[in-house]
């Protein structure tokens, strides 16, 4: 099935839905027109197809296999870099001082899911890079800035993110590797980290490593955590490459997808000289300044979600077209049918499209909000990054649940084609698998949803966002058509069932009873991204009716059957998510180690 990026409907849910043309028209990227993000989308969406999407076969095939010391890439992926450098796609939102062009995030969140449902193994690489960049433009000195960032704003170089250690795992504070000052400023790097994304390539030039590590008597945990800049390759003062590091990729993971993503173990010092390393921000604030890096990458990990169910859809989709298998209902003729029209694939499909567009939305929203924090002043930058921060977990979480399980349905859809390699869906279930595990499992996100997000500001941020869905809602039932009324009230139920449970959790929580809340903390997270996403997909219907062009154009009656599905369907298990958040708690704690083990 060939493959194409689906821009139209990007654009519009960017634009209408997420609202990047609210922020155009408020001036907030004065440089920006609605003319130019279209064109930006159109090629970005021509390279996602043409150029990435070739990659992606080869790279699941080939893997990253390393020969004669080196990591080396697919077929073909070398070149592909090259001609995306060139297209100057690495620098959409880096800093112009370095070379970058300051784009809006929600811009470059539309790319990154293009470039994710073309290959998430050839994506992942640059998103990891760009909140490498993040980072070091956050928190490092000038002079640290003035070397490593135009190489990596640019594409030149790449970055990765070293936080995992083979006894640490998500624990952070227990990792070991050591940081010894050497007197001239520098310090000399010991250990080791798993599970780094592009950890070693012959993509790029040079490969800049942020490493965590600890100083000499640092406190305990992950108060005593430093962060460090150490490149591949040493760099002069006139940012000519020189002498290797002593930086190796011991081994390349053999793992269940991504094939073409080189997941490392990579060792730090093991020549006994100790990699180079340059600190940035403050001793012992390590872990704060690799925030800065990790918020950027779960969204953009959330977009790999979206990316992968969205191709599953489409390639299940143009399979059921083509299969004919018995006889649906209704069918006229004596020939098999289309398996397109038997009900329950239709329900699969329409699940599918229903769930895939809902995530889209939400990461949108997202970045709409970290875009408004940036541009804006005072309080309301302060709101706009309070809702940033309560939906960064649920972009992450809800979107990478609906990349597994789209691309589960989409093998269904496939039936015992679908278990074979040939027909490629189960590469989509196989690359999916990875997204609710890195930049944080969805089982910490949700935790981080319902501990920290949740309080902010004494819970008037959620509140907040609570009557942004509401006003919504109301909007969609009060439309002149008695099929989106409907959406509007099982919206408002809905709505009901997430305000609730986030104050029964918000009550427990205070109440001490923290077991209860973290058992009740994943069925939230997906209480949240259902309402918010069904809110997203009725506002999409409505404003497609209220547009003459759009409402009787295809587009626009799928759009309103998806809402109408989502509302009917997957939006009824609000009701028995909330429940289970409620009562759950009791059951759980009552399950000790023992009985778990047994």
């Amino acid at each position: 099935m060939a493959y194409r990026a689906p821009v139209d409907e990007i654009a519009f849910t960017l634009k209408s839905v997420a609202g990047i043309d609210d922020l155009l028209a408020e001036g907030l990227f004065p440089e920006l027109s609605a003319d130019l993000v279209d064109a930006i989308l159109t090629e970005a969406g021509r390279f996602a197809t043409d150029q990435i999407e070739p990659l992606n076969t080869v790279g699941d095939r080939y893997g990253t296999p390393i020969r004669e010391g080196r990591v080396t890439m697919p077929s073909g992926w070398r070149g592909v870099y090259d001609q995306w450098v060139e297209g100057g796609w690495p620098a959409l939102t880096g800093p112009e001082a370095f070379g970058g062009q300051a784009l809006p995030k929600a811009l470059y969140a539309a790319i990154v899911e293009m470039w994710n449902q073309a290959s998430p193994a050839f994506a992942i690489g640059p998103i990891l890079t760009a909140g490498a960049i993040e980072a070091i433009e956050s928190h490092a000195s000038d002079t640290l800035k003035g070397k490593f960032l135009e190489p990596l704003v640019t594409g030149r170089w790449s970055g990765t993110m070293n936080l995992t250690e083979p006894q640490a795992g998500s624990d952070v504070g227990a990792l070991r590797s050591r940081a010894e000052p050497a007197g001239d400023g520098t310090y000399r790097i010991f250990g080791q980290k798993i599970y780094i994304t592009y950890g070693d390539h012959d993509l790029t030039e040079n490969i800049i490593h942020l490493v965590l590590a600890r100083l000499p008597d640092a406190p305990a945990g992950t108060r005593g955590i430093s962060l460090f800049l150490v490149p591949k390759f040493m760099v002069g003062e006139d940012g000519s490459l020189g002498a290797d590091n002593d930086v190796t990729c011991r081994a390349i993971e053999h793992k269940l997808g991504i094939h073409g993503s080189p997941t490392c173990t990579m060792g730090y010092g093991d020549r006994g000289e100790g990699a180079i390393g340059y600190l940035i921000g403050e001793e012992n604030r390590g872990l704060a300044c690799m925030f800065t890096m990790m918020n950027n990458a779960r969204l953009a990990v959330g977009l790999q979600g979206v990316g992968v169910a969205e191709r599953a859809l489409q390639q299940a989709t143009s399979y059921a077209v083509e299969r004919t298998q018995g006889r649906a209902p209704g069918a006229s003729g004596d020939g098999m049918s289309p398996i397109i029209e038997h009900p329950d694939v239709k329900r699969m499909l329409l699940t599918m499209r229903g769930l895939t567009e809902a995530a889209r939305a939400i990461a949108y929203s997202c970045a709409i909000a970290i875009d408004r924090a940036e541009t804006m002043q005072g309080d309301d930058a302060r709101s706009w990054q309070a809702r940033a921060d309560i939906l960064t977990p649920i972009a992450k979480a809800f979107s990478t649940d609906i990349g597994v399980e789209v691309a589960s349905l989409g093998v269904q859809v496939h039936g015992g084609m679908g278990y074979v390699e040939e027909t490629g869906a189960a590469q989509f279930l196989r690359d999916a698998r990875i997204f609710p595990i890195y930049e944080g499992t969805n089982g910490i996100q949700a935790i981080d949803l319902v501990m920290r997000k949740l309080p902010i500001a004494d819970g008037a941020a959620f509140a907040a966002w609570i009557a942004d869905l509401r006003a919504n809602a109301e909007r969609v039932r009060a439309a002149n058509d008695p099929a989106l009324a409907a959406v509007g009230a099982r919206l408002e139920d809905a709505i009901a069932d997430m305000e609730a449970a986030a104050a029964w959790l918000g009550t427990t929580r205070n109440e001490g009873r923290v077991a209860d809340a973290l058992a009740g903390a994943t069925p939230f997270l997906r209480l949240c991204g259902l309402t918010a996403g069904a809110v997203a997909l009725a506002r999409s219907a409505l404003l497609s009716a209220q547009d003459t062009a759009i409402a009787a154009s295809p587009a626009g009656v799928r759009r309103a059957l998806v809402a109408r599905f989502f509302a009917a369907n997957p939006l009824t298990a609000t009701a028995s998510l909330r429940r289970e958040i409620e009562a759950g708690g009791d059951v759980i704690a009552s399950a000790t180690s023992e009985m778990l083990a047994s």
